[in-house]
């Protein structure tokens, strides 16, 4: 290559790289200046008004269709006894949990078939469930869990919003004052909910409807969901 050409295309490169800096420089974005994160929480106390109860039975026999058919049997009485009380929203009733295993010998041969069913009672009518339960024949009470039904949550989670909202309101204008700044404003935000008392089974010893007479309801006490909204952000001080 000629002494002519190189100097052509280095001078050719230079003029490039001159046009696409100032490009370049102007693709950066300043810094924000004066950016604080900070976050703020509702928090609102309720009963809980959802309650869901299992009722499970168990069979076992030396035939895996023996266990089938029995639990079947069981499972359908059981269902048809609940239905009787079914209201939509106040007690719904479905089938739950189904399992089948099979118990081996020290010899490690098939012994017998051991099977477990469930129904589940679940509403906001905790007097018209218990009562159901109490009737059914042949179940016992495996698990009781207390939650929010979806109506209340939201209701709820509306209430703890607005309180957190208001909190992290107040607190950037707190903060923009304590540092000499007249206003703020909001940059980004995220609202988070988180209900923390959470529906938890209260497990119950498998005798324990046996414990009370036939048809009796079986007693039941709700608790409280402590439900959280939490926002968080930035906010631009000014």
């Amino acid at each position: 290559m000629s002494v002519s050409r190189l100097h052509s295309s280095l001078l050719a490169a230079c003029l490039g790289a001159a046009v696409l800096l100032p490009a370049h420089a102007q693709g950066v974005q300043p810094v924000p200046q004066n950016v604080v994160q900070l976050s703020a929480s509702g928090v609102v106390e309720v009963p809980q008004d959802f309650l869901t109860m299992t009722l499970s039975t168990t069979r076992e026999a030396a035939d895996a269709a023996a266990v089938q058919s029995q639990l079947k049997t069981a499972i359908d009485a059981a269902l048809a006894e609940a239905r009787k009380s079914a209201q939509t929203g106040q007690m719904d009733v479905r089938s739950g949990a189904f399992s089948l295993s099979p118990r081996y010998t020290k010899e490690g041969r098939i012994s017998t078939w051991q099977g477990t069913a469930e129904i589940v009672l679940e509403g906001r009518d905790f007097g018209r469930i218990s009562s159901a339960a109490g009737r059914v024949q042949g179940l016992t009470v495996g698990s009781v869990a207390f939650s929010l039904s979806r109506e209340e949550r939201a209701r709820v989670e509306g209430q703890a919003q607005a309180q957190a909202i208001a909190q992290f309101k107040a607190k950037a204008a707190d903060i923009a004052k304590s540092f000499g700044f007249a206003d703020y404003g909001l940059r980004e935000v995220s609202v988070m909910a988180d209900e923390g008392g959470m529906p938890r089974p209260r497990m119950m010893p498998m005798q324990a409807k046996a414990s009370y007479a036939d048809s009796a309801p079986v007693p039941v006490e709700a608790g409280k969901s402590m439900v959280t909204v939490t926002v968080s952000g930035g906010v631009q001080l000014r």
